[in-house]
């Protein structure tokens, strides 16, 4: 008998494979605002801590780059999974939503919807599951920023930018290398990062805040 080579049961039997090679760390699901920025700093840990791609899935929102709409494609796609991608439903133990404050109209309306699902949805295990905002005011660069300038007041985005060039020539959004470019000093980014978290937090506009210092300490020590 011929062995069935469909696609649905290619697809099967990449998902197999996948969960053959998980490792015994937790399932995290990270979905960004940005369609490169953010998923190719935090791929880049992936593979420089040799994360287990079945254990850690980075994927930019397919809904649309407003904050509530990275929170609910995040949502769906723990939900759903997605086939096409080799993504189980809810086979996470963890899901981040990453996005900026800038000037996003949805900006609170996401905070307020990741909080409402934490620890709301079920996984695959039957077990709550963590379900976080990962914002920055006013954007992503800021995180990046702290690894040079220790900044305690607000910043537009734009300043963020141009200072941040100053340390990174030619920096530009999406060029990738930023985790390779920055690591050298995250351990003082890491810091300034939690000074800023004692006095502010993601709903205190304009005051600068990151929480990409959790996220990439969670990252770096999972196989700890």
């Amino acid at each position: 008998m011929a062995r069935d080579n469909s696609p649905k049961v290619r697809q099967q039997k990449q998902l197999e494979r996948k969960q053959g090679r998980r490792a015994s760390y937790d399932r995290i699901l990270i979905v960004s605002e940005g369609s490169k920025t953010e998923p190719n700093y935090f791929s880049e840990i992936r593979a420089a801590y040799r994360l287990h791609t079945a254990n850690v899935e980075v994927r930019p929102s397919e809904l649309g780059t407003a904050p509530v709409q990275v929170v609910q494609y995040a949502q769906v796609l723990f939900e759903n999974g997605d086939r096409h991608k080799n993504i189980q439903r809810r086979a996470f133990e963890k899901v981040y939503a990453v996005f900026d404050r800038d000037d996003h109209a949805s900006y609170f309306d996401a905070l307020r919807l990741a909080e409402s699902l934490d620890g709301k949805l079920r996984n695959d295990a039957k077990q709550p599951v963590v379900f976080q905002a990962v914002a920055s005011v006013p954007s992503f660069e800021l995180w990046l920023l702290l690894h040079y300038e220790d900044i305690q007041a607000p910043l537009h985005r734009d300043e963020v930018m141009r200072r941040l060039k100053l340390h990174i020539s030619g920096y530009e959004k999406g060029a990738g290398k930023a985790f390779a470019t920055t690591s050298e000093y995250l351990a003082v980014a890491t810091q300034r990062a939690a000074r800023l978290a004692a006095r502010f937090t993601a709903d205190t506009d304009p005051e600068p805040f990151t929480a990409i210092a959790g996220l990439v300490a969670l990252l770096t020590t999972l196989r700890s």
